[in-house]
C-alpha cells in the first residue's frame, strides 16, 4: 500500500469525528464561489464542471506548505494541456506577500486567495496544507491533510483518471 493510500484511509477516520455542516463531505458537490485569481482572470462557479481538479489550501508562513507547493507546481506543470485544474488556495490576507512568495519560489500554479469562504466550503479542518481532489463533476473525492512525499503528489492526476473523474 502506497504512502498516500495509507494516509487515505486515516482521513476518512479522522473526518467523521467533524462537524461538517458548512464544509463539503466526500461525495457531495462543492458549492464554488467566483473566485479572482492573482493573475487577475475569473474563475466562476460553472467552469469547476469542466474537468478533475486538485485544489489546495496553503500560507506563505508554513514551511511544509512551501516543500508541498514545489510538488503542486512539478504537478501543474506535467499536467498542463490534459484537462486537470491544479488550484492554489492561499489562507494569507497580504496579496502582494502572496504574489512575492510565488515570484520568489518561481511557483507557476494558478492561485486565489481566500476571503474565508473557500476554506469553509471544503472543511472544517484548520490543517495546511490541505490537498482536495474533485471529479468532473465539481464532488468532492478525498481530503488529503497536511504535506505529501512528491511521488504521491504527482500520481493524484492518475488517481483521478482511474476514477474516470
Amino acid at each position: 500500500m502506497k504512502r498516500r493510500d495509507c494516509l487515505v484511509a486515516g482521513v476518512g477516520a479522522a473526518l467523521s469525528g467533524i462537524a461538517q455542516s458548512e464544509s463539503a463531505a466526500v461525495g457531495s458537490v462543492v458549492e464554488w464561489p467566483s473566485l479572482r485569481l492573482l493573475d487577475g482572470s475569473a474563475l466562476e462557479p460553472a467552469s469547476w464542471r469542466d474537468g478533475p481538479a486538485v485544489v489546495v489550501l496553503w500560507a506563505t508562513f508554513c514551511p511544509f506548505c512551501k516543500r508541498h507547493n514545489a510538488h503542486i507546481d512539478k504537478l501543474h506543470a506535467q499536467t498542463r494541456g490534459q484537462g486537470l485544474r491544479v488550484l492554489g488556495v492561499a489562507l494569507d490576507k497580504d496579496e502582494q506577500k502572496v504574489r512575492q512568495y510565488m515570484v520568489s519560489n518561481g511557483y507557476r500554479f494558478p492561485v486565489a486567495m481566500d476571503a474565508g469562504q473557500l476554506r469553509h466550503r471544503l472543511t472544517a479542518r484548520r490543517v495546511i496544507p490541505m490537498t482536495f481532489l474533485l471529479d468532473r463533476q465539481g464532488r468532492l473525492v478525498q481530503a488529503i491533510p497536511g504535506e505529501m512525499f512528491e511521488e504521491d503528489v504527482l500520481e493524484l492526476a492518475q488517481a483521478l483518471r482511474r476514477r474516470g473523474a
